[in-house]
């Protein structure tokens, strides 16, 4: 491990350093070609020039609607080099989702990379985008240039890295201002945390435009000196495929991906063969102890858990390699972050108890962006960023989530966290996946609501499940209602999407 991170100044600076030391090294594995970090840091330089040509400066704003892809790599490096900040947006978005980010961020420049995304072609045309190919990128479709758009001060220009837009709780785009200190400062801990070295390759799935695919995948492994084997859109049959058919030795992705794996290996004969894979890591959501033990059976090794959000630029906590877990813990603290579990009283609770989880430390995000109301509601004075996330500390050190305070069921003054009651329905054998929501009754009580996804080809007995929750868990955790569901939805990045199924659940009163 280099500790490239710890020199660096700019995220870009992690990619300049390997393009120096091991130029022929490779880089990115995509659609059979490789790209060493050589040729790919020629490509960053080429995309300067032409997005110079374009207008972009320091402080601008460059908004690329994409999916995985070489570009994507290759744009986020030049836009570092220049000080400008790049908004990756997941070409999968509607096209209300993607007009309300263009309308908040002010972009300079906006870009499309259509060959390798459909949807991606789709909201190029309604810009009037036009065809490109300019050196370094490839295909792109590229808008007019807008002169209007005003740039930010050097200082912050040259503070902050890029903007994540996440919709938060009320459904409008949030900017996170993610630093290059903080980001830079994930990538060490993270290919640390994971022993990275330049053999490794990385199965890279989970959309750049996401904090998880962004830097615990693309930086941490460039940190490391490794290699990405890019990937557009997730498929459990091409994962199978890639990890027997090549170098993939870590595989990393949200509960949902794993739990798309074990039910297409279940389907497909029950193995999976992955010579080189040393290590499997979930994040992005709670993991459900089933899911652990289907996944470790199938691959015989453990499955690694952590805990992370945009806010702070990667994972708090991580488990570690030399002593994996039995429990679903996210693990233990990463260094340089601190952690307070905060009651509704702003006090710290008993160790053991849940709260919500403040954190502070050098991946605190700089703000959301044109949004200081909000940023003074998330930041404190102090540093504290309230990550709206309840969780229980143990004894040794060892985190426990139990999940979102707006996604926290109050029954009859009982809390019901839905992970617990997810956790029960999932081991049910009928069951894929399973989310549990809150829906308000008549008389201002919450209840809580399961919809259930069965397996393929399985029939769901409701009485029978009811049943066999009834037997593990107290009469108030107990879902009213349990609704079978083809498919549950989730966003780009894989996490579960409760906000539907909770409008769905009022629906059906």
């Amino acid at each position: 491990m280099t500790g490239v991170a710890r020199a660096a100044r700019k995220i870009s600076d992690i990619a300049r350093h390997w393009a120096q030391a091991a130029p022929e090294a490779t880089a990115i594995r995509e659609e059979g070609r490789e790209t060493g970090f050589g040729q790919l840091w020629r490509n960053v330089e080429a995309a300067q020039r032409f997005l110079r040509a374009q207008g972009v400066g320091t402080g601008d704003r460059v908004m690329v609607v994409a999916e995985n892809c070489s570009a994507v790599i290759t744009l986020l490096f030049a836009l570092s080099e220049i000080g400008a900040w790049p908004a990756i947006v997941n070409a999968r978005l509607s096209e209300r989702e993607i007009e309300a980010i263009r309308a908040h961020c002010g972009p300079r420049l906006m870009l499309f990379t259509h060959a390798a995304s459909p949807d991606a072609l789709r909201h190029g045309v309604r810009q009037r985008a036009k065809e490109i190919a300019p050196e370094g990128l490839g295909p792109l479709m590229m808008a007019d240039p807008d002169p209007q758009a005003v740039s930010e001060p050097e200082a912050l220009a040259h503070e902050v890295a890029l903007l994540i837009y996440t919709s938060g709780t009320t459904g409008q785009p949030k900017g996170v201002m993610a630093t290059h200190r903080g980001l830079l400062h994930f990538a060490h801990v993270s290919a640390t945390s994971r022993d990275m070295t330049p053999a490794d390759c990385a199965y890279a799935v989970m959309p750049m435009s996401h904090i998880f695919g962004l830097a615990t995948l693309l930086l941490a492994t460039f940190e490391a000196g490794a290699s990405l084997y890019l990937a557009t859109r997730f498929s459990a049959e091409e994962v199978v495929k890639a990890l027997s058919a090549s170098e993939i030795s870590i595989l990393q992705g949200v509960p949902t991906m794993f739990t798309r794996i074990v039910a297409w290996a279940r389907e497909h004969g029950g193995a999976v063969q992955a010579p080189r894979l040393r290590y499997l890591y979930t994040g992005g959501g709670p993991l459900d102890p089933t899911l652990k033990q289907q996944v470790e059976a199938l691959f015989g090794m453990p499955l690694h858990h952590g805990y992370g959000m945009t806010e702070y630029a990667g994972s708090l906590f991580i488990t570690r390699m030399d002593r994996p877990r039995k429990d679903t813990s996210s693990g233990e603290i990463v260094e340089g972050a601190e952690l307070r579990i905060v009651g509704p009283d702003g006090r710290e609770v008993a160790q053991g108890e849940a709260g919500e989880l403040w954190v502070r430390g050098p991946g605190v995000m700089h703000g959301y962006y044109r949004e200081p109301a909000l940023t003074a509601e998330a930041i404190d004075a102090d540093g504290w960023l309230k990550t709206g996330d309840l969780g229980r500390l143990e004894a040794d050190g060892a985190l426990f989530i139990v999940g979102r305070s707006k996604d926290l069921i109050i029954r009859s003054g009982f809390n019901v966290y839905p992970i617990e009651v997810e956790s029960v329905i999932n081991t049910w054998e009928a069951v894929r996946l399973s989310a549990v929501v809150g829906r308000t009754d008549a008389e201002g009580n919450e209840e809580v609501v399961a919809f259930v996804e069965p397996k393929e080809g399985a029939t769901l007995d409701i009485e029978a499940l009811q049943r066999y929750i009834g037997e593990r868990l107290s009469p108030y955790k107990r879902p009213v209602q349990i609704v079978p569901i083809d498919m549950i939805p989730t966003t780009a990045s894989g996490k579960l999407q409760k906000q539907p199924l909770r409008e769905l659940a009022a629906r059906r009163r």
